[in-house]
Protein backbone atom coordinates (compact mmCIF):
# COMPACT_ATOMS: atom_id res chain seq x y z
CA UNK A 1 0.00 0.00 0.00
CA UNK A 2 1.41 3.48 -0.49
CA UNK A 3 1.72 6.10 2.25
CA UNK A 4 2.31 9.86 1.01
CA UNK A 5 3.89 12.75 2.82
CA UNK A 6 1.64 15.56 2.35
CA UNK A 7 2.76 19.64 2.22
CA UNK A 8 1.12 22.88 2.58
CA UNK A 9 2.67 25.99 0.50
CA UNK A 10 1.81 29.36 0.40
CA UNK A 11 1.89 30.49 -3.22
CA UNK A 12 2.96 34.19 -4.22
CA UNK A 13 1.18 34.96 -7.34
CA UNK A 14 3.43 36.42 -9.29
CA UNK A 15 5.64 33.50 -9.07
CA UNK A 16 3.08 30.41 -8.89
CA UNK A 17 3.90 28.00 -12.03
CA UNK A 18 8.13 28.50 -10.67
CA UNK A 19 6.78 27.78 -7.20
CA UNK A 20 5.08 25.00 -8.37
CA UNK A 21 7.58 23.93 -10.87
CA UNK A 22 10.04 23.39 -8.56
CA UNK A 23 8.26 21.73 -5.98
CA UNK A 24 7.29 19.15 -8.96
CA UNK A 25 10.69 18.76 -10.15
CA UNK A 26 11.19 17.54 -6.40
CA UNK A 27 8.57 14.58 -6.34
CA UNK A 28 5.73 16.40 -5.28
CA UNK A 29 2.32 16.05 -6.81
CA UNK A 30 -0.56 19.17 -6.94
CA UNK A 31 -3.53 17.98 -4.87
CA UNK A 32 -5.39 21.90 -4.88
CA UNK A 33 -5.36 25.39 -4.63
CA UNK A 34 -7.76 26.96 -2.01
CA UNK A 35 -7.72 30.39 -0.61
CA UNK A 36 -6.04 30.56 2.67
CA UNK A 37 -7.34 32.04 5.94
CA UNK A 38 -5.62 35.29 5.60
CA UNK A 39 -7.10 35.72 1.69
CA UNK A 40 -3.52 34.67 0.16
CA UNK A 41 -3.49 31.60 -2.09
CA UNK A 42 -2.34 28.21 -0.53
CA UNK A 43 -1.27 25.02 -2.52
CA UNK A 44 -1.86 21.46 -0.99
CA UNK A 45 0.74 18.87 -2.53
CA UNK A 46 2.01 14.99 -1.62
CA UNK A 47 4.24 12.59 -2.47
CA UNK A 48 4.68 8.68 -1.80
CA UNK A 49 6.96 8.29 1.19
CA UNK A 50 9.74 6.33 1.03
Amino acid sequence: MTTWEYATVPLIEHATKQILDQWGSDGWELVSIVTGPTGGIVAYLKRPTS
